[in-house]
């Protein structure tokens, strides 16, 4: 399992429930993340404050440290380094072969999330690729695949999130906001929580 963030924190965001549930399962789970957002950190913040809050929120979902990158593209300019974008993806593909890969929606309107998602879907075009949710960017998402989760894959997603203490005054960070959503994902399909997913491959 490949989860590819545009940042750091996107990934947990997007299925971070679904991550944990996977490594419960005894799956190797693989996090890259392209960029350290270091110009987007509140100035009271380090150079270098986001890579090791993913390495913290990372660890609790149960992903080992070595199964864990941060690239260091520029964030809200992926679309003038596209190509690099794409070869890095290619590298990865040739490195892990994942059976299924995380991406972001193809409907999300953050100019490096989609660039991501455009160019993973490019290079992973004969591999299940499902689109995790980031509601405050999609105008529109379709909910084709669920993740069923327990409340303790819920909770490690929950605490992740506070490892990124340099975000925590973003709405979408706050447990009720994530903890909402999950029961609104898990009520459409009789789940008590769950998270949802556009797919853009499946291979059966």
């Amino acid at each position: 399992m490949l989860v590819l963030a545009p940042h750091t924190d996107d990934g947990e965001l997007g299925c971070g429930g679904t991550i944990a549930k996977a490594i419960d399962n005894g799956s190797k789970v693989i996090y890259v993340a392209f960029s350290s957002a270091d110009k987007s950190l509140p100035k009271e913040f380090p150079r270098g404050t986001l890579k090791e809050e993913l390495i913290a929120a990372t660890e609790i979902l149960g992903i080992p440290a070595n199964n864990v990158r941060c690239l260091d593209f520029e964030v809200r300019h992926f679309s003038t380094h596209r190509q690099a974008i794409l070869d890095d993806l290619h590298k990865l593909h040739k490195e892990f072969n994942p059976d299924i890969v995380f991406t972001p929606s193809l409907n999300d309107l953050h100019q490096d999330h989609k660039t991501l998602a455009e160019e993973s879907r490019r290079i992973f075009k004969r591999t299940t690729m499902l689109g995790y949710e980031m509601p405050w960017n999609n105008i529109s998402f379709d909910t084709f695949a669920f993740c069923v989760l327990k409340r303790e894959h819920l909770d490690k997603k929950i605490k992740a999130l506070k490892c990124y203490k340099s975000q925590k005054h973003k709405e979408y960070f706050e447990d009720n906001f994530i903890q909402s959503l999950a029961i609104t994902r898990g009520v459409q399909i009789n789940a008590k929580y769950a998270e949802a997913f556009e797919v853009i491959r499946w291979i059966m």
